[in-house]
Order: C-alpha cells, then sequence, then structure tokens
C-alpha cells in the first residue's frame, strides 16, 4: 500500500511540475470571465489529467492504510516520496538541487528507514 502512494504521489507532483512549466497560466487568466476558457484548457492537457488521476490512487490508497495502519506510520512512511521527488526533479526535469534540499531528502531518507525498523 505504501508503494502504491509514493509511486503514485511522485508520478503525479512530476507529471503536474512538467506541464506547469510547460504551459504557464497568465494573470490574465484568473479573471472571472476567463475562468470557463482557463478550465477548458487545463481539461485539455493530458499530464495534468493524468496528475489528478494519480493524485486520485494516491489520495484512496492513502485512505486504505490508514484503516489498516496507525496515523503514527502511515504519516511519515509515505514521505518517502520526497525523497524520491527530489532524485527524479534533478534527473528527469533538470532542476538545480542546492546541497541543503540534499540534505533534507536524506533527513527524511533516515527517517522513514528508521520507522520501517
Amino acid at each position: 500500500m505504501v508503494g502504491i502512494i509514493v509511486g503514485s504521489t511522485v508520478l503525479a507532483d512530476l507529471l503536474q511540475s512538467f506541464e506547469m512549466k510547460r504551459n504557464v497560466v497568465a494573470v490574465e487568466d484568473l479573471r472571472p470571465g476567463r475562468i470557463g476558457r482557463l478550465l477548458r484548457g487545463l481539461a485539455q492537457r493530458g499530464p495534468l489529467i493524468l496528475a489528478v488521476c494519480f493524485m486520485a490512487i494516491s489520495f484512496f490508497a492513502f485512505m486504505k492504510l490508514l484503516s489498516i495502519a496507525d496515523l503514527s506510520f502511515a504519516v511519515p512512511v509515505t514521505a518517502a516520496s520526497v525523497v524520491l521527488e527530489t532524485v527524479l526533479a534533478r534527473l528527469l526535469l533538470k532542476e538545480r538541487v542546492n546541497p541543503l534540499r540534499w540534505a533534507g531528502a536524506f533527513c527524511v531518507a533516515c527517517g522513514v528507514a528508521l520507522l520501517a525498523v
């Protein structure tokens, strides 16, 4: 269950980041008269729709995990997605990850490892 949550969260966040970097929404598009056009445009973006589907999978898998595990385990262990997202943001999205963020991801990985024991 944890693998499903982490995997779908990572995929959703990567797809969402990719799509948002590719298609920037202008401030003018957020005016009340343009919201309909904005929503139609968003509905035609395949990676964004796929990201929403993966978010839904993650949410429902998390609800299932909460029914079989304690909250004190479920929330921290799903933080493993932070580590994977940091690595994949660097490799796939070519983002610059500074040393402080790498250190944070390492600390999260250590915390998740302690929970697994």
